[in-house]
């Protein structure tokens, strides 16, 4: 919307630290992310969303794990900004908290966070300057990708060699869907993006720690697994009419098990409530 952001880009015109580029279309966030890298001349590049506020300590935290030549990305931990907005987003900034601290940082152990994300996330100019084409070029089904950049540019840096890392101190504010519509439509985008670029990841895991292995598969065999639980628990009660208690008990075990964990991580009982984030996944992923 082009109406809204002039104002900002007339603030910024005259400004020798700023250079605004304007498309002549609307080509999307792949495009455009490449035309701003194309045109930049620094050692690293910031990749941040339109709708995100960084600390003022952000940028500052991210080089630090960049001085290491074999770095090529690093992320931020993200939070929602909206987050006392509705339930649904308290239950998503959780959740973020969740991907962050336990997902990203595990895997950043290993020097292989599985995908950077768009809102907060530093890059290697150099390494960018070999991977652009490639990114360019992605195609899906015949027709060049228009989701699912963050994973597939990761991924392509983990390809060519480099690290990729997190930074958990390095926090970033975004804004999360507030209604179950938008939450769905951004978590189908996500889905369609982990399990296609599964298969690009598939080829370096012979070169990854057996955990990202282990990791990888459990991304993408956990949600078909959780339905599959229950599609059979629902067919149990439809055709024998019992209830299938051992289901809901193993899931609200598991459930709990993972709230309590992050509970004390944290050192905040709101995230025992997160335990309503797994019905509200099953009936997701069932529609």
């Amino acid at each position: 919307n082009r109406d809204v952001v002039a104002p900002v880009h007339k603030i910024y015109a005259n400004d020798p630290r700023f250079s605004v580029i304007l498309l002549a279309n609307n080509v999307g966030k792949r495009k455009a992310q490449i035309a701003a890298i194309r045109s930049s001349s620094g050692d690293l590049v910031l990749n941040v969303d339109s709708d995100t506020i960084l600390a003022a300590d952000v940028v500052t935290k991210l080089v630090l794990k960049m001085h290491d030549p074999e770095v090529g990305a690093a992320m931020g931990q993200l939070i929602a900004s909206n987050r006392s907005q509705t339930w649904l987003t308290r239950l998503i900034d959780m959740e973020y908290w969740l991907a962050c601290n336990e997902e990203r940082a595990a895997q950043a152990r290993f020097g292989a966070v599985m995908c950077c994300c768009g809102p907060c996330a530093m890059y290697r100019r150099s390494a960018l300057a070999l991977l652009l084409d490639q990114y360019e070029a992605q195609f899906f089904r015949g027709k060049p990708s228009d989701f699912g950049e963050d994973r597939h540019l990761t991924i392509l840096m983990l390809k060519a060699g480099f690290r990729t890392e997190y930074v958990s101190d390095a926090i970033a504010a975004t804004v999360v869907p507030d209604s179950l519509g938008p939450y769905l439509r951004q978590q189908l985008r996500w889905a369609r993006s982990t399990f296609r670029d599964t298969f690009l990841a598939l080829r370096l895991l012979p070169e990854l720690d057996g955990y990202l292995t282990l990791d990888v598969v459990g991304q993408n065999l956990g949600p078909l697994l959780l339905a599959l639980s229950s599609l059979a628990a629902l067919a149990q009660l439809l055709l024998a009419g019992s209830v299938p208690w051992w289901t809901g008990l193993t899931l609200a075990a598991m459930t709990m098990v993972r709230c309590s964990v992050a509970a004390l991580r944290a050192r905040e009982l709101r995230f025992l409530g997160f335990a309503l984030h797994t019905p509200i996944n099953i009936f997701l992923l069932l529609l």
